[in-house]
């Protein structure tokens, strides 16, 4: 049985007042129910709500904001009074107030209590995909802004992080143009379809160029995986830049248990260096979990079919990662080349969810069903005991 003091932490975040009567502990029950649309956990657990008052058929709800300027409270403002209206038959109110530097810092120690520093380590439960090419252009970003807005859609908690540096897109693919919270030391970051998202691109001005060393990006792709709260992921997804170069690295380094997912198209250009990509597993040690080819061949509405990139790059890259690897890397699907897709893409909406019966969009969707179906837990992991 849920109780009063379940629903929210003790000491500094606590309410004003403790919630006694029955009207008011229904106040409280329904409160729980409100997710804060950054952090993803009920708001009174988070200690936002500081205290519910009822006068006459009326009731008020003071709400404490992360801080000044929160750009989501316009959302928890109506989120808010969307819960408490059904137990008054007056007014409702949400009056919003800041929190405290004490009562961040107190949040944020309630946020890290049993957190590791990186909480994708080993032994993390979180599924991790590497998106990688071998070379640019061949819609790496857009496949996976798709795929992790489509395995949100299927139930899942997905984080993406734009690892793209220097060419970094994921913001404008999503739509999202609102910035990070952060709270003391910890970045929140925005929530779009469902999906966790952080890049580079939220800290700059849009034609504003990255020009960072080795070391830089190291930092960076260091902070978005260490200092970001990502709460309990299903499923991480890795944007990354194309080639082998220091941003894969340091990701094998940063998420040790992340698997690679080779984007290429049919040519035949691309698809060698797409091989070459894959090839780094072997010294990364991230085994490989299949190819995606892109840009395809196109269906015409008479029923013709129009190769503008060949055609057979992606079973190559399946067919040469298979022998140099000694595992079976299956071809996951072909995305024919859609015009739907890019119009899409350049709107900030997922094809996955706004042009599902598109031919991408069938693509996609059969290609999340099978990342999708994956299950998470420790099947095929070591476990760091020793017996004796």
């Amino acid at each position: 049985m849920t109780t009063t003091t379940d629903l929210y932490p003790s000491g500094i975040l606590g309410p004003d007042t403790v919630p006694a009567a029955p009207h008011e502990v229904a106040a409280w029950q329904a409160l729980a129910e409100v997710i804060d649309p950054e952090i993803r956990k009920p708001i009174t657990t988070l200690g936002m709500v500081s205290a519910v008052e009822f006068s006459a058929e009326d009731i008020t709800v003071d709400i404490r904001l992360t801080i000044d300027g929160c750009p989501m409270q316009d959302t928890i403002h109506a989120d808010v009074a969307a819960a408490v209206q059904p137990l008054v038959d007056g007014k409702v109110s949400v009056r919003l107030t800041t929190m405290t530097p004490e009562q961040r810092v107190a949040l944020q120690q309630h946020l890290t209590a049993s957190r590791p520093r990186n909480p994708f380590g080993e032994g993390t439960l979180t599924q991790i995909y590497a998106v990688a090419s071998g070379k640019g252009g061949v819609g790496k970003s857009t496949i996976t802004a798709n795929l992790a807005v489509g395995l949100a859609e299927r139930g899942l908690a997905v984080g993406l992080i734009d690892a793209d540096i220097h060419g970094f897109s994921i913001p404008g693919l999503l739509g999202i143009t609102a910035k990070p919270t952060k709270v003391e030391d910890l970045i929140m970051p925005p929530v779009a379809y469902g999906v966790k998202v952080m890049s580079i691109g939220m800290f700059l001005d849009s034609d504003q160029p990255v020009a960072w060393r080795g070391p830089m990006l190291h930092r960076a792709l260091e902070q978005f995986v260490t200092d970001v709260y990502w709460g309990d992921l299903d499923v991480l997804l890795i944007d990354l830049p194309p080639g082998t170069g220091d941003i894969a690295i340091s990701t094998s380094q940063l998420l040790p248990t992340a698997q690679l997912l080779v984007i290429t198209t049919p040519e035949h250009t691309a698809a060698q260096v797409a091989a070459r990509a894959g090839q780094l597993s072997t010294q990364t040690n991230q085994p490989v979990t299949g190819v995606i080819e892109n840009m395809g061949p196109m269906r015409l509405p008479d029923g013709s079919i129009v190769e503008v990139f060949g055609s057979g790059g992606g079973q190559a890259v399946s067919q040469r990662l298979t022998q140099v690897l000694g595992k079976d890397v299956p071809l996951l699907g072909s995305i024919p080349l859609d015009p739907v897709l890019r119009a899409d893409s350049e709107v900030g909406t997922p094809t996955v969810v706004t042009s599902a019966d598109a031919p991408a969009g069938q693509a996609l969707n059969t290609i999340v069903d099978q990342l999708a179906g994956t299950p998470r837990g420790l099947s095929g992991r070591k476990l760091p005991v020793t017996p004796k």
